[in-house]
């Protein structure tokens, strides 16, 4: 009986890969604009997040410069695999404590100048129009945020 299992499990495991492999080239393949089955540099930060990542701007520089300024998916599938790239992205109540650093009254709420403060000045820093893009998928309607609330939408998605 044991013996089944494993084949079972193993089965499972394999069509697993086969079916991450695959989602894997058509998003490579929808960064291939010019169809030349080739990626321009500039895409791999965004493909990278395609493909269930979420580098840093720092890694993204750091895996740049071993790839040439376009790249082939046997390259990319190199850097996918790389050793730590698939990370848990942690824990919503890290976050929360984070931002409760900037909510002195804990309330549970900051403001939304607060946030956009926040995220295009300190850390990992986002443009304006990215943070737009955040801010629409939480209620901004008070002039404050959940953070709770923005934290787990993030987490989610």
């Amino acid at each position: 009986m044991q013996h089944s299992l494993t084949i079972v499990s193993l089965d499972l495991i394999y069509i697993n890969y086969v079916q991450a492999s695959t989602n894997y080239k058509e998003a490579f393949a929808l960064f291939d604009k010019r169809g030349t089955q080739r990626v321009q540099l500039e895409c791999l930060g965004d493909l990278l997040r395609a493909c269930g990542q979420n580098p840093t701007l720092a890694e993204i520089k750091e895996l740049e410069k071993n790839v040439g300024d376009e790249f082939d998916f046997e390259t990319f599938s190199k850097v996918l695999n790389r050793p730590g790239g698939f990370r848990d992205p942690g824990e919503p109540e890290e976050y929360c404590r984070g931002f409760q650093v900037f909510d002195k009254d804990m309330t549970g709420f900051i403001g939304v100048g607060q946030l956009r403060y926040i995220l295009t000045n300190l850390g990992e820093k986002m443009t304006d129009e990215e943070v737009d893009e955040l801010l629409k998928a939480v209620n901004t309607s008070n002039g404050e945020i959940n953070y709770t609330e923005l934290v787990r939408t993030v987490l989610s998605n």
